[in-house]
């Protein structure tokens, strides 16, 4: 049987969806499940045990050559372990070894959502081409990822790139991290609207006073909303500068919700980044939308197992297996 398909895991706070992948990026089966985030370990475990069992019980899960899982994080690489914020139960939960089991001996690859992101855009989104990108998922939280000389760079433990805990305010606010000033108590969706509501910032008749709402008054010339948006850009352009200047990225993709405030958030930021990036090597620096949407997790999983080197080397690996795909994947 020839191994010319990966599968793939988006697991986070709110749903755990699985795919079967092929090496253009399609999938070509589905499965999802609800996270019981608070139900403890075993039973959000459960859950991707029935992701897991759906996607097996399709006649094509035998050209599956490997699994690849982006997760919400923190995340542990090279220990194989989970500790997503938003899922209690899972603390240090050996992720890898109990996936492994499931899909009868499959090699599993585990990135953090972030990364899962930037390799989906890097692969087929707004990254393609370029040899080095900064990716941003803003929403939540802020998260990224790297591609530098062409290849992802989820470092050793799968988080490199986790911008939203750069420090741009020394003396700012408390991070739930425990550090100060981090681009995620900024630019994050909930710290968008806090800060607008406490400048003063009303929500319409309908109560809604999250960050979108907040870009909606902006849109209509709110000013405390457009001050609101405005603080957020400035911290992701110093902290994208920063980035940009360490190592030289290309790119810098945004994604995420706080994204879908469109011009409300780019104008801004493209403007602070003409503060912050000033030298010369950095000037040329590019900000773009991310355009993989939803199914970016479960495509730069499947990215990220195609290029880790162990697709096709499990139990059930055929002697026909394939070569990874081409073009943006190297």
């Amino acid at each position: 049987m020839h191994t010319d398909l990966v599968a793939a895991l988006d697991i986070g706070g709110t749903k755990i969806a699985g795919a079967l992948v092929d090496g253009d990026g399609a999938l070509l089966v589905r499965a999802q499940r609800p996270t019981p985030a608070r139900d403890g370990a075993e039973a959000v475990m459960g859950a991707v045990g029935d992701v897991l069992a759906e996607l097996r019980a399709s006649s094509l899960w035998a050209r599956a050559g490997a699994m690849g899982i982006g997760s919400a994080g923190p995340v542990d690489a090279s220990a194989g372990t989970v500790s997503p914020v938003n899922v209690p139960g899972w603390r240090g939960f050996p992720l890898v070894d109990r996936v492994t089991e499931a899909t009868g001996g499959l090699p599993v690859v585990l990135i953090g959502d972030g990364v899962a992101m930037t390799a989906a855009e890097h692969w087929l989104g707004a990254a393609r081409g370029y040899d080095n990108a900064l990716c941003l998922v803003v929403s939540t939280g802020v998260g990224g990822g790297l591609v530098l000389g062409g290849k992802l760079h989820p470092g050793p433990t799968g988080n490199a790139g986790h911008i939203g805990h750069i420090c741009v305010d020394l003396d700012g606010d408390l991070c739930p991290c425990g550090a100060r000033g981090c681009v995620e108590r900024i630019a994050s969706g909930p710290n968008i609207a806090r800060r607008a509501l406490d400048g003063g910032w009303l929500p319409g008749p309908d109560g809604d006073s999250t960050a979108a709402s907040v870009a909606a008054s902006a849109r209509a010339g709110d000013l405390v909303a457009i001050a609101s948006y405005e603080r957020a850009a400035q911290a992701l352009a110093a902290g994208i500068a920063a980035t940009a200047t360490l190592a030289e990225i290309d790119i810098a993709v945004i994604g995420g919700g706080v994204a879908g405030a469109g011009e409300v958030l780019f104008a801004p930021l493209r403007r602070f980044l003409r503060d912050y990036a000033t030298l010369s090597f950095v000037q040329q620096l590019r900000v773009a939308p991310a355009v993989m949407g939803t199914d970016a997790g479960l495509v730069g999983a499947a990215a990220a197992a195609w290029t880790s080197g162990v697709w096709g080397t499990g139990a059930g690996a055929g002697a026909g297996a394939k070569g990874v795909p081409a073009g943006a994947l190297r």
